[in-house]
């Protein structure tokens, strides 16, 4: 095969530090966008980025040059620097260490994207830790103790 291809799309989900509600209504454009821009600037195409005031959902395709690693940690600290630099919050801004980052197959693109972009709406039936548990379950991992 004279060339290589993938098409991995991945949903990230990431929160901030202790969970504190830190991105306000008034800023949250300005921060999804920058984000988008990341992603763009590190070669993931960026399909949708939304969350609540304490986390992050993020759905976009893998660069082949990169790890999901590489990437997120990118990401999430390009996007504390600039919100921090920019005086986004009013407390200093920074991420958990963790994240969850799962494979979605092309048939289940349109709905993870819909997910994302309904975050409002679905968290007023659910807490963030009540979402991230049922991810967890439903990709079958256990969960390791907080330390």
């Amino acid at each position: 095969m004279p060339h290589s291809y993938n098409k991995i799309w991945i949903h990230a989900i990431w929160s901030t530090k202790d969970r504190r509600p830190l991105i306000e209504k008034s800023v949250e454009a300005e921060i999804y966008n920058y984000i988008k821009k990341e992603f763009q600037e590190i070669g993931c195409r960026v399909k949708m980025v939304n969350g609540m005031p304490d986390h992050i959902h993020c759905l976009f395709l893998l660069s082949p040059q990169k790890s999901i690693a590489e990437v997120i940690k990118q990401i999430k600290g390009s996007s504390s620097h600039y919100i921090n630099s920019n005086d986004l919050t009013n407390d200093k801004f920074a991420c958990q260490t963790g994240y969850a980052a799962f494979s979605v197959s092309e048939s289940a693109v349109e709905k993870v994207f819909l997910y994302i972009q309904n975050q409002k709406e679905h968290h007023r039936k659910k807490t963030f830790q009540e979402e991230y548990k049922e991810f967890l379950k439903l990709y079958k991992i256990e969960q390791q103790p907080e330390e």
